[in-house]
């Protein structure tokens, strides 16, 4: 790791498991450790490439964190790392991906370098990498039928097919990377199916 190397800001109110992401990340990268939301928005500057954010929080929760991230426009990625399981409210968060805890060594340093990843391409395609995740997630962890019922999650496949539409050129080249190739492969994959 070099002083150049990607900042990443884990935000977790248990110490123990603030220090074990911390030890993990930290071979790769520099981090920065907090443990609750008030003192993360203090530590939140432009340097900050990744967040890695726990939503339940004594005083100021994850939810309250990722609202003012995004309110202050800041050029960061967010991955939620909680116990909280996701239902369709998730669609309307501003979070880039999102870990059900307990999560794994590799499960976390992954993620952070798919973030990373994301971040060399321009706002279209995050945001579909952003949506395929959550469809990703809910479709994981809720019952078909509840998806099915849900406006919120019907909209999520309208959105990622719009979005898929317009850069289609864009995706042609990312499907030969292997670490975005899948998540192509999904959205494709949903696209045939709803033909």
């Amino acid at each position: 790791m070099t002083d150049d190397s990607p900042l990443v800001l884990v935000v977790e109110d248990e110490r123990d498991l603030a220090e074990l992401y911390a030890t993990w990340l930290g071979e790769s990268y520099r981090v920065r450790s907090v443990n609750d939301g008030r003192t993360a928005l203090d530590e939140l500057d432009d340097e900050v490439r990744v967040v890695l954010l726990d939503r339940r929080m004594p005083d100021f929760s994850g939810d309250e964190v990722l609202d003012a991230i995004r309110d202050r426009d800041l050029d960061c990625r967010v991955a939620m790392v909680t116990a909280v399981e996701p239902d369709v409210d998730v669609i309307d968060m501003g979070f880039d991906d999102y870990l059900v805890k307990p999560v794994s060594r590799e499960d976390l340093t992954g993620t952070v370098a798919n973030l990373l990843a994301r971040d060399a391409y321009d706002e279209g395609v995050r945001r579909l990498f952003s949506l395929a995740s959550k469809k990703a997630l809910l479709e994981s962890e809720s019952p078909a039928s509840t998806l099915d019922d849900s406006e919120k999650y019907q909209q999520l496949l309208d959105d990622i097919e719009e979005l898929r539409t317009e850069l289609d050129d864009k995706l042609e080249r990312f499907a030969e990377m292997d670490d975005m190739a899948r998540v192509y492969q999904d959205i494709d994959r949903d696209s045939d199916a709803e033909e």
